[in-house]
C-alpha cells in the first residue's frame, strides 16, 4: 500500500464518527439532517443491504441534498447517513492503461483490484493560464480530412458537432487507433450499454486498448454517475499530463454530461432556464472543458463530441460548447446519407490554431482545397439543374474536373490509417501547383 493510502486510512480512523438521517427522498435527492458536509462530500447511507455511497449536491436549512451513487432501493426516512469527511476520488497512475472503469473509477473489466493506488480528488484546478505552454506542434489524428483541413495541436480542445447516427462515435474510434498521442483516456458517458464492448473490441482493439484507458457511464446509471465520469476521466488525464506525457481525452459526449447536470441541478432545486437547462449546466461546461490542455509539462488534447438538436448547432449546449473549445468539427447528415465517410463538412468546420501548427505552404494547399470546394458548393444548384455554363468560373471547372480526386481525398475506410506527413503530401499532390 503507498504512503499516500496509509495517511487516508490513518485520517479515516482518527476522524470522529457523526451520524445523522434520512429525512425524505424526492426523486432522486435523498435529504439527510443530523451531519455536517459541505459539497461535493461523498455521504455513506446506510439501507437494507448494505451501505449506499452519496454526493451532496446541495444544502437548504440544516439539511443536506444527496445524490445516490447507485440504485436507490430500500433507501427512505429513516435511514442512518454517516459523514465521510472528503469528496469523490480515482485512482491514478500507469498500472491504469488498458483497464476499464465505472465512472466512480472502479474496475469493471474483471481485472485486478485498483486499491494499492493512490487515489487523488475527481475535482481539480485548471492550469494557470499564465504558466501554460504554448501550442506549437500539429498532433495527428490518423483522419486524413481532419489533419489537412482541420489540423489540430498538442494541447487544443475541439468538438465533433452532429446529430444522432452521423458517425461521431466511428470518427472518435479512427482518432483512437491513429493519433500520435503518448496515452488515450476515452470518457463514454451516457452510452448505450450494448456499443460499450462493440467500441472496446471491434474500434479501439487490443492494441488501442494497451494505451489507453477507459472510463464508462451507460445510460441508465444514477446522473451523479454519469456526470462525474467525465470528470474523473479528466482526472485521469491530468495525471498522466504532469508526468509530461501528450494525452488525447475525448469524451463522448459532452452533451450527455450536461444533460446529467441538468437531472442533478432540477433535482436539488435549481429553477429551470434554457431550454430546461438549470443554471449549473452551463457553469459546469468551462470548470470541466477548461481543465484540459496544455500544462506546465505535457498537454492534453481535448476531443468532445456534442449531440445537437436536430443537427442545429446553435443549440444552447452546442453552442455554449463551440464558444469555449478550440474550434469545431462539424459531420452532414447528407453526406452520411451518401456514404461519404467520415461525413466532415470541411467548409462548416473550424480550427482556431490552424494557422499556428501548420506551415505557410500547408495553409496554401488547405485554403486552395477550400477555395474549389467553396466555389463548388455556390455553384452546385446550377450544375443540378443544367444551369451552369462551363468557363464562367474557373474554380469551379478545376473543381469539377477534380471532384472524383477530392472525394478519394476527403473519403477513409474505418480501419484504414494515414500517417500525418502521408496526409499533408497527397494534398500537396492534388493542389500543390494550382
Amino acid at each position: 500500500m503507498t504512503l499516500a493510502a496509509l495517511r487516508t486510512r490513518a485520517a479515516d480512523a482518527v476522524r470522529p464518527d457523526v451520524h445523522g438521517s434520512v429525512t425524505s427522498v424526492t426523486g432522486l435527492t435523498a435529504w439527510v439532517e443530523g451531519i455536517d458536509a459541505a459539497v461535493g462530500d461523498v455521504v455513506a447511507l446506510g439501507r437494507a443491504g448494505g451501505v449506499l455511497p452519496a454526493e451532496v449536491v446541495g444544502a437548504d436549512s440544516g439539511r443536506l441534498a444527496c445524490m445516490p451513487l447507485g440504485p436507490t432501493n430500500g433507501l427512505g426516512p429513516g435511514v442512518p447517513a454517516r459523514a465521510t469527511g472528503r469528496p469523490l476520488t480515482v485512482p491514478v497512475g500507469p498500472a491504469l492503461l488498458g483497464r476499464v472503469l465505472d465512472g466512480l473509477g472502479r474496475p469493471v473489466d474483471g481485472g485486478p483490484s485498483l486499491d494499492h493506488l493512490p487515489r487523488v480528488p475527481i475535482e481539480n484546478a485548471a492550469p494557470h493560464a499564465m504558466r501554460r505552454q504554448l501550442i506549437t506542434e500539429q498532433m495527428g489524428l490518423g483522419v486524413r480530412a481532419l489533419d489537412t483541413l482541420t489540423p489540430v495541436g498538442r494541447g487544443q480542445r475541439i468538438g465533433i458537432m452532429a446529430g444522432s447516427g452521423v458517425g461521431k462515435s466511428t470518427l472518435l474510434s479512427m482518432i483512437a487507433r491513429g493519433t500520435t498521442a503518448d496515452v488515450v483516456v476515452a470518457a463514454l458517458v451516457g452510452e448505450r450499454g450494448r456499443e460499450v464492448r462493440e467500441f472496446l473490441e471491434n474500434d479501439l482493439g487490443a492494441e488501442g486498448l494497451a494505451r489507453s484507458v477507459v472510463v464508462v457511464a451507460t445510460s441508465d446509471e444514477p446522473p451523479v454517475v454519469r456526470l462525474r465520469a467525465a470528470f474523473a476521466a479528466t482526472r485521469i488525464a491530468e495525471d498522466f499530463r504532469d508526468q509530461g506525457l501528450d494525452v488525447l481525452l475525448f469524451m463522448d459526449s459532452v452533451t450527455r454530461t450536461a444533460m446529467a447536470q441538468r437531472e442533478v441541478g432540477l433535482s436539488a432545486g435549481e429553477p429551470p432556464a434554457t431550454r430546461g437547462y438549470p443554471p449549473s449546466a452551463f457553469a459546469m461546461l468551462p470548470r470541466l472543458l477548461e481543465r484540459t490542455g496544455p500544462g506546465e509539462t505535457g498537454t492534453i488534447t481535448g476531443i468532445y463530441t456534442v449531440l445537437v438538436e436536430g443537427d442545429d448547432i446553435q443549440d444552447p449546449i452546442g453552442d455554449t460548447t463551440r464558444s469555449i473549445l478550440d474550434g469545431h468539427i462539424v459531420l452532414d447528415r447528407g453526406l452520411a446519407n451518401a456514404h461519404h465517410y467520415p461525413a466532415v463538412d470541411v467548409l462548416g468546420s473550424v480550427s482556431r490554431l490552424a494557422g499556428t501548427v501548420t506551415t505557410p505552404e500547408q495553409q496554401r494547399d488547405a485554403a486552395t482545397l477550400r477555395r474549389l470546394m467553396a466555389a463548388h458548393r455556390e455553384a452546385k444548384l446550377l450544375i443540378d439543374v443544367g444551369a451552369y455554363v462551363p468557363g464562367t468560373d474557373p474554380d469551379v471547372d478545376l473543381a469539377r474536373a477534380l471532384a472524383p480526386r477530392i472525394d478519394a481525398f476527403l473519403q477513409q475506410t474505418v480501419h484504414e490509417h494515414a500517417g500525418l506527413d502521408d496526409a499533408w503530401a497527397r494534398l500537396h499532390e492534388l493542389v500543390g501547383g494550382l
